[in-house]
This record gives structure tokens, C-alpha cells and sequence, in this order.
């Protein structure tokens, strides 16, 4: 569901400072909004602080949310903790393969290119050999 960014009242929040916006608004303006903010019915944000406020600068007018409905404060506040804690970060190994594969991606050509350069090497080889045994 679409809310208007200006109906969205924040309240008092555990996270004060949003850090550096730029990387998080460049991937918005890229491929929006990937996972929703969550509001209560009263507008009330829950959990998406910082998509929120990169929504702001980027001038959105609406941001996709989720409501979330008849919760208490507890578990409202457990919602917040858990969006900024329960989650894990690539290993290094992942990382790497996410770049490789994004390489490969952006640059098929390459891949290509390095094939052929490997069957031209082979082809020469063996054409050396073959001569030799004549």
C-alpha cells in the first residue's frame, strides 16, 4: 500500500541517527523501494527510518508501507529492534562470489573474449605439436 511521506508521523525511536542516506538512496532511485516501511494504523512509523528519510530527500510524495494493526507498544518496539538487529551481513566468501557474478553480468564480453583466447593458446599449442610430429 502507498502512503503519503507527509501522513507519516515518527515517533519516539530507538535508531536517532540515520547514518549516510546516499548509498541507501542511490539503490532507491535505481530499483526503488525493495522492502516496505511498516506503519501503524495511526501512520505511525515502526520500522524504516532510514527509507523513509531517503525517501524524503528524494522527494517521493508516497512510499510503500506495511500496516500493522492492534499491536502494543512492546511488541511495536520489538518490531523496530528486530528490523535493525535480526538480520546477517554477507561473509566475505558470499561477498566476493555477488561481486563475480555482477561482473559476469555487467561484462559478458569479457568471458567470451577470455574463451577465445584460451582456445586460440590450445589451438596453437597443438598445431606446434603436430607439425613437430610430421
Amino acid at each position: 500500500m502507498q502512503i503519503p511521506v507527509e501522513e507519516i508521523r515518527i515517533r519516539k525511536r530507538i535508531r536517532r541517527d540515520a547514518g549516510d542516506l546516499r548509498p541507501l538512496m542511490e539503490s532507491m532511485q535505481k530499483h526503488g523501494l525493495v522492502n516496505p516501511i511498516v506503519v501503524t494504523e495511526k501512520r505511525e512509523l515502526v520500522a524504516g527510518f532510514r527509507r523513509l528519510e531517503s525517501a524524503k530527500r528524494l522527494g517521493w510524495e508516497s512510499i510503500p508501507a506495511q500496516i500493522v494493526e492492534n499491536l502494543d507498544d512492546i511488541s511495536l518496539l520489538e518490531i523496530e529492534v528486530e528490523e535493525n538487529t535480526a538480520r546477517k551481513d554477507f561473509t566475505s566468501d558470499e561477498m566476493a562470489d555477488a561481486i563475480v557474478r555482477m561482473e559476469r553480468l555487467q561484462n559478458p564480453g569479457f568471458l567470451r573474449r577470455l574463451w577465445r583466447a584460451i582456445v586460440r593458446f590450445f589451438d596453437r599449442l597443438f598445431g606446434i605439436f603436430a607439425r613437430r610430429r610430421r
